[in-house]
């Protein structure tokens, strides 16, 4: 008899059971398998659909977003280019401004240089005339004209400086918007196959200084908002280069020339007038000075001549009284030699008054002569100095004034002089 093996032996009946569990078990983990199976085949086919659909969603959002920054690129472009060449406008009517500034320096240099050769006047000649009171209001015209030509300037250069920092802005956005449209257009051409893919780490991260589209459309619309400055700068220009103005200024200017032309020359006139009816009174008082200093010379020769006759009556009085006796009578002879010398001592008086009187008016006569002569010089230096003012006048031009200067035709070109703004390409 063979030996047994010491094993724990099973009975048949286990056998079976362990056979059957074996094959349920089997049975079950193929059940699980094939479920498993059929969801991953499902997964994969879902998962394969969510991933083609997510890229096509991808791909149709960011062709959306690449039309949506072209169309917000194209409006600042077109609003970067009105606002170039509004400053191009509004520059070119500052220049004219300038230059019509520029051109009241010498109505109001004449102006001056009029009042003051007219305080060289001296004596009763520094009149406070009409012609003063006229240059005074020219000056006061031009210096007003000046403030306002310059009000207009510091506007327009004050509204370029907000035009520039608008430009900037509006630059800066649209090269920004160009740089993510390129940006936004690479990511639309790759795909799974392109060769330059590849895992990256963190990509879903937010980067600093990200925005929500609302407030990318409001950044936008904000800097579109400032090129709005446009408007004021349109009016300004209008307001710069508006013909009713400018004829308003320049018909004031001409008109007040025109009163100070008259009033210089209607002043002129009259001192001319007043100038030779002085000389006219010169002469008559050098005539009248003349025929008095030859009756003085005849008085004075009259009066010389009563000396001798004057002489013989006192000597033939004077002896006449050495008779002697009772011939010293108080006869005819006597009475008549009295009644001479009282006569010629009356002439003698006469005539030395009147002499007196004729040299007292002499004298009178040349005092009153050196004051007209002086004055007269004094007519004549004020009336040089009028006609030094009238040609000094004339360097003032016939033409139309500088303010009513029509501007050309505004260029549509920036400050480079290029026909439209050269930003960054796409």
């Amino acid at each position: 008899m063979l030996p047994v093996k010491p094993a724990l032996r099973c009975s048949v009946s286990e056998w079976n059971n362990n056979n059957l569990q074996l094959w349920a078990e089997a049975q079950q983990q193929r059940l699980v398998s094939s479920e498993i199976r059929q969801e991953c085949k499902s997964l994969r086919n879902e998962t394969h659909c969510k991933t083609v659909w997510d890229e096509k969603e991808t791909s149709r959002r960011l062709t959306e977003r690449v039309w949506d920054i072209s169309r917000w690129r194209d409006l600042l472009q077109s609003c970067a280019q009105k606002v170039d060449e509004e400053m191009d406008a509004l520059t070119l009517s500052k220049e004219l401004t300038e230059q019509a500034l520029a051109a009241t320096a010498t109505p109001l240099e004449v102006s001056t240089e009029c009042l003051m050769l007219r305080e060289g006047r001296r004596g009763y000649e520094l009149v406070a005339d009409p012609v003063e009171e006229q240059l005074q209001k020219e000056v006061e015209l031009i210096e007003r004209v000046q403030r306002t030509l310059q009000q207009h300037i510091d506007d327009a250069f004050q509204q370029l400086c907000v035009l520039q920092e608008a430009r900037h802005q509006l630059t800066a956005d649209v090269q920004n918007k160009t740089e993510a449209l390129d940006i936004d257009k690479s990511c639309l051409t790759l795909t799974t196959a392109s060769p330059n893919i590849s895992l990256k780490t963190n990509p879903t991260r937010i980067p600093s200084g990200s925005s929500t589209p609302q407030e990318w459309v409001q950044l936008s619309s904000h800097n579109m908002v400032q090129a709005e400055a446009m408007w004021s700068s349109q009016q300004l220009r209008e307001d710069m280069s508006l013909k009713a103005s400018r004829a308003q200024l320049q018909n004031e200017l001409e008109a007040e020339s025109r009163a100070t032309e008259f009033a210089l020359r209607k002043r002129s006139h009259h001192e001319e007038q007043a100038r030779d009816e002085l000389q006219w009174h010169i002469r008559n008082t050098e005539a009248e000075i003349a025929e008095i200093e030859n009756d003085i010379r005849e008085l004075d020769t009259d009066l010389q001549a009563k000396t001798a006759p004057l002489k013989l009556a006192h000597t033939r009085l004077e002896n006449r009284t050495r008779r002697p006796g009772g011939d010293l009578c108080r006869d005819e002879v006597q009475h008549s030699l009295v009644t001479e010398v009282e006569q010629l001592e009356a002439t003698v008086l006469a005539l030395q008054q009147k002499l007196s009187k004729a040299q007292h008016s002499l004298q009178n006569l040349r005092l009153h002569h050196e004051q007209m002569l002086q004055d007269l010089s004094r007519k004549q230096e004020a009336l040089s100095l009028e006609q030094r003012s009238l040609s000094t006048r004339t360097r003032l031009t016939s033409g139309s004034s500088p303010v009513g200067v029509e501007a050309p035709a505004v260029p549509l070109m920036n400050s480079c002089g290029r026909s439209k703004l050269q930003l960054l390409a796409e």
